[in-house]
């Protein structure tokens, strides 16, 4: 069983594991709904067996603040920063926001819940969610 971190991510402070299973048990969630695999690289998203059309390589590279959902799979590729450290020491990691299901940030739960708790300089805050785009073969589409 793979620990569960709460730190703060490049948006928001989140809920950080390579188990899914135990992020939708704390977040009360369906088992087919999909979280967020954030990446310290492309590289790694690709060894994992992700594909990512050659028109947008480059977009995900040089993406800040931005998730995407490529063949029905989230992925993020993290930039530099206390966040890509941590990602680095694992590779990747499923992630969400650490609050209950359709409520804000609230510190007691997020600490209540998680394994781990990694806080930097900066705390830990609810900051805005990432933006989400859909990528196509050639189009894109924005989701939120």
């Amino acid at each position: 069983m793979a620990p569960v971190y709460l730190a703060q991510t490049d948006t928001t402070v989140g809920f950080l594991s390579q188990d899914a299973q135990q992020l939708a048990r704390i977040k009360e969630r369906p088992l087919n709904k999909p979280f967020i695999q954030s990446f310290d690289t492309l590289k790694r998203y690709t060894e994992r067996g992700g594909r990512v059309p050659n028109c947008h390589k480059n977009r995900l590279r040089r993406s800040r603040s931005t998730s995407y959902v490529i063949n029905n799979i989230a992925v993020r590729i993290v930039a530099e920063g206390p966040h890509h450290q941590l990602l680095c020491k694992y590779g990747w990691m499923y992630s969400t926001s650490a609050n209950e299901k359709s409520k804000h940030f609230e510190l007691g739960f997020a600490q209540q819940h998680a394994d781990i708790i990694i806080e930097d300089e900066r705390g830990l805050f609810e900051g805005a969610a990432s933006s989400i785009y859909k990528l196509h073969h050639q189009k894109i589409k924005r989701l939120r």
